[in-house]
């Protein structure tokens, strides 16, 4: 597609653009009496207008039923996990059976590992990304004392070669192939939140399984953002949060993936809790845990309504709109975006925009990663003083993220008319 840097050209792409209606489903910061350039929903996506309600709707169902809410309520609070199976599982390319909405991310991340992080013999190393996001390294590093070892012996980072900012698969598969049969785990984040480099995930888990290992991915920035086909490319765990690209609100509940070979696996160890357990039996609270046949086995408790009130909002948009969809608006808002920031950084002698962010549309979601070399943190006050809500990550990277539910090519005009008026 040629593009062009105008307002003309901008408008007629969304005035053309399929999906322009649900830009008007969300609610926008203001900055003088303005919507703001919204480009941080890879860290916390906008609110859904129908959140409001569908979170009243639960605070009245507990007004008026109490505790029967359970079972009287519109959605009745005892089940009410269930209603996002289907909508996760197409959001990631699963079995609804292989999904459940539950718990926070890093939680999630330390269940799973419970089950699929085993050491034993000398497979005992985890393989994951360098610098990943300081969550995931915490949890991978505590997972390993965990079992009498040292992260430094165990765990292996993967790094850029040198002069790069992303990592080539080729070095993946030959890191892996070098670990071998030393490897028990092979965990990245799917989209890296620094770069937004998305990998290929697929690949990466058939050269994980041949080696011998478990394979597992943390979606944070890769859920609601790309199309994924966990089940068929074989995936044996993954999480994700829905308060960035899901737009479900600060610290909303988070939800796991895992294969239908290990649901169904009743030896498998879970760390239990009572929601996990077989639904017939449950309120006969009796000993024994026995694992539902679904990821639903993994639950410890009951479902956070309120939190999950707004998810489902949220989430309906996203059935609606459809993931493909969305991400065939995504590959052209992001291309723009990049189209932009490249005809102003030709445009001025004193700054250049470097994109660590894949140039690559495959291999990258709504994200571009920027080093603002000649300009720096005041360039970034500049743009949050004008209305451009963007994200800072030291020592010069500003990261920004066009979220196609809700962003316009005219927000991406807008921002680089606010960018050169801080040149």
């Amino acid at each position: 597609m040629n593009y062009t840097y105008s307002l003309e050209f901008a408008q007629n792409m969304d005035e053309n653009d399929p999906l322009r209606k649900y830009r008007s489903e969300f609610l926008f910061p203001q900055h003088k009496g303005q919507n703001v350039v919204y480009l941080t929903g890879n860290s916390l996506g906008l609110q859904p207008k129908a959140a409001k309600a569908a979170l009243q709707q639960e605070l009245d169902d507990w007004e008026k039923h109490g505790v029967e809410g359970h079972f009287e309520a519109k959605n009745p609070w005892f089940g009410y996990h269930e209603m996002f199976a289907a909508p996760l599982a197409k959001l990631v390319g699963a079995k609804e059976e292989e999904v459940v909405a539950m718990n926070g991310l890093t939680t999630n991340l330390h269940l799973l590992m419970v089950s699929f992080y085993k050491p034993q013999g000398k497979r005992t190393k985890i393989l994951c990304e360098g610098k990943a996001f300081p969550s995931d390294q915490y949890a991978l590093e505590t997972q390993v004392r965990f079992h009498q070892l040292n992260p430094e012996e165990e765990i292996v980072e993967l790094f850029p070669r040198e002069g790069e900012h992303t990592i080539r698969t080729e070095d993946v598969l030959s890191k892996i192939e070098q670990v071998g049969d030393e490897l028990a785990l092979v965990m990245i984040g799917g989209v890296n939140y620094y770069t937004g480099q998305l990998w290929d995930m697929k690949t990466i888990t058939k050269a994980g399984h041949d080696a011998g290992a478990i394979v597992g991915w943390d979606l944070a920035h890769a859920m609601g953002n790309v199309p994924m086909q966990l089940h068929d490319w074989g995936v044996d765990f993954a999480a994700w949060c829905s308060y960035k690209y899901l737009n479900s609100g600060p610290g909303s509940v988070s939800g796991i993936y895992v294969h239908e070979k290990h649901c169904k696996n009743p030896d498998l160890v879970r760390f239990a809790g009572w929601w996990g357990h077989d639904k017939e039996t449950r309120f006969l609270m009796e000993k024994g845990f026995q694992p539902i046949p679904t990821a639903e086995s993994w639950q410890l408790s009951n479902a956070p309504v309120l939190a999950m009130a707004v998810h489902k909002a949220s989430l309906d948009l996203f059935e609606e709109a459809g993931i493909d969809q969305l991400r065939e608006k995504s590959m052209k808002l992001t291309a723009y975006f990049e189209y932009v920031l490249q005809e102003i950084s030709d445009k001025y002698d004193n700054v250049n925009f470097e994109i660590i962010t894949p140039a690559d549309p495959n291999q990258r979601g709504a994200q571009l990663s920027v080093l603002t070399h000649g300009a720096g943190k005041e360039l970034f006050n500049h743009l949050s003083e004008n209305g451009v809500i963007a994200d800072w990550r030291e020592p010069n990277v500003i990261r920004m993220a066009p979220a196609p539910m809700y962003n316009s090519f005219e927000d991406i005009y807008r921002f680089g008319q606010i960018l050169e008026s801080g040149i």
